[in-house]
């Protein structure tokens, strides 16, 4: 018989991921937690999962499981596209993207935009293993209304990434059509739009709509799915608006040191169970 030890510390987070779930994460010390002008922001250290950045009650990373999602939001477009060269991240103050698009040689221009510029000082506090790419000579960093940025830059991008928190508050227009159609003029003749799109089980009412609007506006529209653990039952969908190119298709090398992403991981994460063909009435 296995002795456990008991635990002394009984400092809990707890994250109400839908009216009637909830998750609890015992953590070690609060490590950073101020209203800043747009959100409320927490940084706690948990004994499961290492350090976590939680806006407005919602967790966004951990420092153990966020490579799925970050590698997810890069990489299928990034390799999805012929020529990335120039690409724009919506959001993702955090870094994350950032860092898995700096992976690919053939990127020669990075833009961040995120209102929030406290979400960017603490991670390059806190999750410097996120945040480590920041410094990359063709990253351009800028804290302002990313729905203005898009509008200002027409024909600019090959791929443009919405990394935005949940569809409330601020970020609620980043999933409707009005956005999309800006993005799509944004984007080059052949360019792709990478955006995620919630759970399909915790929210389903948001994927059906959203890949409505997104389909509404971009001749081609094709949801993917992966593992994404502290995210509302660990499940999580993306979209990809395309103007020209198939994203299901490999076009560009997989970069070397992915953890989750693979030429394998592409393909399988575009093969929909039924349940979810069903959620976008396919």
């Amino acid at each position: 018989m296995q002795v456990m030890e008991r635990k002394t510390n009984d400092l809990w987070f707890t994250e109400e991921q839908t009216p009637d779930m909830r998750m609890g994460l015992r953590i070690k010390q609060v490590l950073r937690h101020e209203e800043t002008p747009y959100q409320r922001l927490l940084v706690v250290e948990t004994e499961e999962w290492g350090r976590a950045l939680v806006l407005d009650g919602a967790i966004q990373i951990t420092e153990k499981d966020e490579f799925t999602y970050h590698e997810m939001m890069a990489h299928v477009p990034l390799c999805a596209h012929p020529a990335p060269c120039r690409v724009l991240v919506v959001g993702g103050g955090d870094g994350g993207v950032v860092r898995e698009v700096a992976r690919h040689g053939a990127v020669s221009q990075i833009f961040l935009v995120d209102i929030d510029a406290e979400v960017t000082r603490a991670s390059r506090e806190f999750f410097p293993s996120v945040s480590c790419a920041l410094d990359d000579p063709r990253v351009t960093v800028l804290h302002e209304d990313a729905l203005v940025f898009v509008k200002d830059h027409q024909a600019s991008f090959d791929v443009i990434i919405v990394d935005s928190t949940d569809p409330v508050d601020f970020a609620a227009g980043l999933f409707c059509a009005p956005f999309y159609r800006d993005v799509y003029q944004a984007l080059k003749e052949d360019g792709m739009l990478m955006a995620q799109t919630e759970s399909p089980f915790a929210e389903p009412r948001m994927v059906t709509p959203t890949f409505q609007q997104m389909r509404s506006v971009f001749p081609l529209v094709h949801l993917c799915w992966g593992s994404m653990p502290t995210y509302p039952t660990g499940t999580w969908t993306y979209m990809v608006g395309s103007r020209r190119h198939d994203p299901r298709i490999l076009r560009s090398p997989v970069p070397q040191g992915t953890r989750y992403y693979s030429e394998a991981i592409h393909g399988a994460s575009f093969v929909l169970p039924p349940y979810m063909q069903e959620q976008i009435g396919e």
